[in-house]
């Protein structure tokens, strides 16, 4: 439904406005007006309360280390927000990256979903409290997969901070702001800058509280089972992750290469249970796995982008503020196709110069060059697009202040 939304709204610019010229700042409504029934503190209040709803109520952070402040869970906390932030599209690949370890979890050892997301978020340790968190460990130690079997949902939904009504809660705001969007436009009613933000947020949002419904929330302490200190020897002999940290940052692929379990505390903040680790035994999996996962990231970050473009016949207070929201948006729009199309565009020039040794690289490193560029373009346009989002509201149309007309969709008899 909201990909129909930029579509509608550039569709019904023309009846916003007339044309496309911008007005000047004696044509339109000053910020501190309070006309019609919709105030600029409205517009401000509702936006901002569900950019926090979006951000700081649907990010489900993994277990911390054991013995934490306050303050440094609240820090940990913050940090996942101003990613969602920036780059939203991470936190759903994030939860996506999950949400595939928590549905494998659960199929492979007949527990729950939710057995399978507090596994991969580092929620069970061993007696020395160092997490149970990779599949070499379950193959290496099958006392671990049926320890974790013996606890029941309720054990561990206890120590979640959040239930269904919370996140009930905060669904229901951000469904409501989407109703209110959609129906705006369907009155004719323009969309602030802010607004169109907000609902590209809340559009990941939603990706990400579905994602995650069944993750427990704030988890602080882990629940203890094996094994003795004899097997955390022996584990830690033969515990081995193999993984493509080397290349790819652990944010976007959730592995860490100086990561290990056996002398670790809590499991990193951005931990995948397979970590793409391409067994080669089971390569076939972790392929599919891996194509899944960037299928849902770079789509989410894609349509993110597309959803800013809602506003591409928008009033601005200057033509360089419409520029640069128009050329920000198309950015953020096309950096994730460009990094999903990167590395498969190296491995598939690495495959046909195999013969030529001279030329083997080449490709390999204008790949990373172009990677590097576009993700330093997206983290530049992203903020500038919430500096407009912001510094857009100073001047705004009359329209703007117009409330929607919730009378009009009560059935008349």
């Amino acid at each position: 439904m909201l990909l129909i939304l930029p579509l509608v709204y550039l569709l019904a610019g023309h009846r916003v406005v007339s044309g496309l010229p911008l007005v000047s700042l004696d044509e339109s409504v000053s910020c501190d007006s309070n006309v019609n029934s919709r105030s600029l503190f409205t517009i401000l209040s509702g936006c901002l309360v569900t950019v926090f709803a979006c951000t700081w109520v649907s990010v489900h952070p993994n277990v911390p280390p054991p013995n934490q402040s306050k303050l440094a869970l609240f820090g940990r906390r913050l940090g996942l927000m101003l990613v969602a932030v920036v780059a939203p599209e991470l936190i759903a690949g994030f939860a996506a990256r999950q949400f595939l370890d928590a549905r494998w979890f659960a199929k492979e050892y007949s527990v729950s979903i939710t057995h399978g997301f507090f596994f991969a978020m580092g929620g069970f340790v061993s007696q020395g409290h160092h997490p149970i968190a990779t599949h070499e460990q379950l193959r290496s130690h099958p006392e671990y997969a049926a320890a974790i079997q013996h606890f029941k949902n309720e054990d561990i939904e206890d120590k979640s901070k959040g239930d269904f009504l919370s996140k009930g809660v905060a669904l229901i705001q951000g469904l409501w702001f989407i109703a209110q969007c959609l129906a705006r436009v369907h009155q004719c009613l323009p969309l602030t800058q802010l607004e169109v933000a907000t609902l590209a947020f809340q559009f990941v949002s939603v990706f990400i509280w579905v994602l995650w419904w069944y993750k427990p929330l704030d988890v602080q302490q882990p629940i203890l089972i094996g094994p003795t200190d004899e097997l955390v020897a022996r584990a830690k002999r033969k515990a081995s992750i193999v993984s493509v940290a080397d290349v790819f940052e652990p944010i976007v692929l959730g592995v860490c290469s100086t990561f290990d379990p056996v002398t670790s505390t809590s499991v990193p903040a951005f931990w995948s249970t397979h970590g793409f680790e391409f067994d080669s035994s089971d390569i076939g999996f972790q392929i599919a796995r891996f194509v899944r996962y960037f299928f849902i990231q770079f789509l989410t970050g894609t349509i993110f982008g597309i959803i800013h473009c809602a506003a591409w016949t928008a009033l601005f207070p200057s033509t360089h503020e419409r520029l640069l929201w128009r050329s920000c948006s198309l950015v953020v729009a096309s950096v994730p196709l460009v990094l999903a199309v990167s590395p498969i565009m190296a491995m598939l020039f690495k495959w046909l110069v195999r013969n030529y040794i001279t030329f083997k690289g080449v490709f390999e490193v204008v790949a990373g060059i172009v990677s590097g560029i576009a993700i330093w373009a997206y983290v530049v346009a992203r903020l500038i697009l919430i500096a407009l989002a912001f510094t857009t509201l100073r001047t705004l149309p009359s329209d703007a202040f117009v409330d929607v007309n919730w009378t009009a969709y009560i059935p008349h008899f």
